[in-house]
């Protein structure tokens, strides 16, 4: 799905991501690209016990992607997200870290699902790449 910008009152972008039907419980993610503080980097998003969730894909360990094949984060269990370089572990629903060298959690990107697409949303410090 090609991204449509849209801006929304609080003068955030709302950027069309996927069909809702793309993200499956603790399945593949859907990875789109965006600028934090002014860095190029890419985020994910999530579905995991029905709802869509959406994070940096950087480690909160050390700055460094952590899928440990393209587009895939949940550890075995389908529990939690996991960094396949160093396995700090992430609550799925939050991004807290819940086990392995954490220092802190993910950086969470709000995200919405309406009428079978789901969109992600800009903020002060996040925009589109």
């Amino acid at each position: 799905m090609a991204p449509y910008p849209a801006v929304a009152p609080e003068g955030e972008q709302i950027i069309g991501l996927c069909a809702s039907g793309d993200l499956v419980n603790a399945g593949e993610a859907v990875p789109f690209d965006v600028t934090y503080h002014g860095q190029s980097c890419r985020g994910f998003a999530i579905r995991y016990a029905g709802q869509v969730h959406a994070y940096l894909n950087r480690c909160a360990h050390v700055p460094m992607e952590m899928d440990y094949q393209d587009n895939r984060f949940f550890d075995s269990s389908g529990l939690y997200l996991m960094c396949a370089t160093h396995g700090a572990i992430y609550r799925p629903q939050t991004g807290e870290c819940a086990g392995g060298p954490c220092r802190g959690g993910l950086v969470k990107i709000a995200l919405t699902e309406q009428d079978g697409l789901v969109h992600w949303h800009t903020g002060p410090h996040l925009k589109p790449r």
